[in-house]
């Protein structure tokens, strides 16, 4: 499978470094192009963030439906919009809170010329003009807050939070994400880690939530996600789920196949699902 995604890459003149493979018969890695080990994932950050949601309710500590407000209510400005009273956990992983546009977006915007170096302020003092629920508005924002909130419910920084109870278990070898002034983990990208850990996740997506004989997330929270397309999509009809990032990033995975795929690169241009496509035909 891993010469045929690389032959596809190829063809079809994409900017790819590395592409791996996780199947039944293991990992599979090829290095297309000479680059870092370990590159930003950029969005493809969002799906580890929403599993951390995803394992602290296994651990029944939160629920996608609990109120924003109440787990962060310490949090809020003296003056917020009222709004936010109504947000759920459900709307942050849908992109559904109500913000009218995207914004915390570090990877385009100068962070120096922010006005303040609270970014959990930036995103509580925002006014919320859509009803919560009703409007999708993609913004890193959104994942910014998760972060924050998986931070507020577990007592640990996300990334530390994650470090024994997925890297770990998963195996990661050398990883770093991107934080905030104040030292929270960004969420929404800035997780640099190589090709083969990012297919990890997706595996152990694919196999039930397992990993090595080991449950990384419950059976439930995979359906729950999936059903609501907290960032893996579904594409095409093959089983298939995956989630993208800025300049040609991704990671997908098949729960027909019980297989997933990943890789980095920089292609701002060309369409880089072909891959996609070549993995669910495979």
């Amino acid at each position: 499978m891993i010469n045929e995604l690389v032959k596809t890459a190829k063809e079809n003149g994409l900017n790819i470094y590395s592409i791996a493979v996780i199947d039944g018969d293991g990992i599979h890695t090829a290095q297309l192009i000479p680059a870092n080990r370990c590159n930003n994932s950029y969005s493809v950050a969002k799906a580890f963030t929403m599993t951390a949601v995803g394992m602290l309710r296994d651990q029944k500590k939160l629920d996608v439906t609990d109120r924003v407000f109440d787990i962060m209510r310490d949090e809020f400005p003296d003056s917020y919009d009222p709004t936010w009273e109504n947000v759920t956990v459900d709307d942050v992983l849908k992109h559904k809170a109500g913000f009218e546009c995207g914004f915390l977006d570090i990877d385009v915007e100068d962070i120096s010329k922010y006005k303040t170096d609270d970014f959990l302020k930036i995103v509580l003092s925002r006014p919320l003009p859509f009803t919560p629920g009703t409007r999708h508005v993609y913004s890193d924002a959104a994942y910014y807050l998760l972060s924050r909130i998986v931070s507020e419910v577990s007592g640990t920084e996300l990334s530390d939070f994650l470090r024994p109870v997925l890297f770990g278990i998963l195996g990661f070898q050398e990883l770093a994400w991107s934080k905030c002034p104040r030292g929270y983990a960004m969420g929404a990208t800035g997780l640099y880690i190589s090709s083969e850990d990012m297919a990890k996740l997706g595996y152990a997506y694919a196999n039930g939530g397992e990993y090595n004989g080991k449950t990384v997330v419950s059976e439930d929270w995979i359906d729950l996600s999936l059903s609501r397309e907290y960032e893996f999509g579904r594409y095409g009809d093959a089983g298939l789920y995956a989630k993208g990032g800025m300049n040609g990033q991704m990671l997908g995975f098949s729960v027909k196949s019980h297989a997933s795929v990943a890789w980095h690169g920089y292609e701002p241009e060309k369409d880089v699902s072909v891959i996609l496509k070549k993995f669910a035909s495979i």
